[in-house]
């Protein structure tokens, strides 16, 4: 497919665009830039450092039999990632880490010499820990992974959110000890603020998004992501023949990407990256051949996917290795959590968040159209693999979006 696929005619009931790669190809290589940026070495350390925290467990991986039958393929694989540590969302495996590896550089810089995790987690080095302060820009759910960081290994914390976050989001954040400051403007303007205030205070940020000048934190945020992704493949009886990914700045789909890429090679699964229409940056850049920006307020109520600009280290990944873009309406996501809470038989009901069901939305979209099926390779044998990447970050939206409480569901899947 050379063309985009814009399924917005008045007949579509949840209008989407698809938009291919050009420059992905399955048999392109694993690069040496790309390893440097994520790679089995350092998955490995990561996989030693956060399976040792409390509290850790492989989240599951739900069968969605019934779904599948509806959507149409052969088989369909959800990693839940709303039990991950109690916080709701996968991204407990990024900014914590990288808050600890942060920790350990700069308490070891300070005394001269290597500092083991071990020493961050019994509270030896508390002392040199309380001198720093990590601070981030945040949706939500990277700012309470930050904040749960910076309180468990002993550090201070200031958020930024942007207007739009909601004071669900803001307050579940504060409750982790962090001082959280509300900027104007969009998620891209806190970005900048968070930068401008650590350069001036001498903090640290510990940024799920990358930019020039700013490159070995992130890539420890997504090295954590990657854990996520290895134990999904893990729990498969058999490789995807698809993956399809919500994708914000893209630091998660990247890690999958990279994790399915360095597993398979040339016979990885089809990359399918998803996003909100009105802060499509991937959908832009795969259309331009680029990194391509999104202006404007990227108001959507897939929050944590409110993103202009596409990572510098995520593109690098997914320039070659992620194979298509589209862009979703937010009712498609609104309609993805409802069927997912009340689902067809024998699928257990699952709480989903906003953010966590872009790409199972994704998948159910591409198979209404039958242009986008066959751009996709997508047939009754296809095994697709998705992540929900959160559940009810913000329960009280939650709770108005799905029309049942969180609790009331889980009770149901009991």
């Amino acid at each position: 497919m050379t063309d985009p696929i814009d399924h917005r005619d008045a007949a579509a009931e949840r209008p989407f665009t698809l938009v291919a790669n050009a420059g992905a190809r399955r048999g392109a290589a694993w690069t040496e830039a790309q390893d440097a940026i994520l790679s089995d070495a350092a998955l490995a350390e990561a996989r030693a450092t956060i399976t040792t925290w409390p509290g850790y467990a492989p989240t599951p991986l739900e069968p969605l039999a019934g779904l599948a039958a509806e959507i149409g393929v052969g088989a369909l694989h959800y990693k839940d990632e709303s039990l991950r540590f109690g916080l709701n969302s996968f991204k407990a495996l990024g900014g914590a880490y990288a808050v600890l590896r942060l920790l350990r550089r700069q308490i070891g810089a300070a005394l001269g010499r290597d500092v083991a995790a071990e020493e961050i987690l019994s509270g030896a080095l508390a002392a040199e820990a309380a001198r720093i302060t990590v601070c981030c820009a945040t949706d939500g759910n990277h700012g309470r992974s930050v904040a749960w960081g910076a309180r468990n290994f002993g550090c201070a914390c200031v958020i930024f959110i942007h207007a739009t976050v909601s004071e669900g989001r803001k307050a579940a954040i504060a409750a982790y000890g962090a001082e959280v400051r509300r900027c104007a403007g969009n998620y891209d303007d806190s970005v900048r603020e968070a930068q401008e205030t650590a350069t001036r205070e001498g903090w640290f940020v510990v940024s799920d998004t990358s930019y020039p000048g700013y490159m070995e934190v992130p890539k420890d945020v997504m090295q954590g992501y990657e854990l996520m992704a290895w134990e999904a493949f893990e729990a498969l009886a058999e490789p995807p023949s698809h993956i399809f990914l919500q994708t914000g700045v893209g630091g998660m789909a990247a890690a999958v990407a990279a994790q399915a890429k360095r597993r398979w090679g040339a016979g990885r699964p089809l990359i399918v990256l998803a996003d909100p229409d009105r802060s499509a940056c991937w959908v832009e850049s795969f259309r331009a051949g680029r990194p391509t920006a999104i202006e404007g307020d990227l108001d959507t109520l897939m929050a944590g996917l409110a993103c202009g600009e596409v990572s510098a280290l995520a593109w690098e990944i997914l320039k070659d290795h992620g194979d298509f873009a589209m862009a979703l309406p937010d009712d498609a996501a609104v309609a993805m959590m409802r069927r997912l809470a009340g689902p067809p038989a024998p699928d257990r009901p699952l709480v989903a968040g906003e953010s966590a069901v872009a790409g199972l939305a994704g998948l159910a979209a591409a198979m209404g159209e039958p242009r986008a099926r066959a751009a996709l390779g997508l047939d009754a044998g296809a095994r697709v693999l998705v992540f929900g990447s959160e559940g009810d970050t913000d329960p009280a939206l939650y709770a108005e979006l799905v029309g049942t409480d969180a609790a009331t569901i889980r009770a149901r899947a009991a």
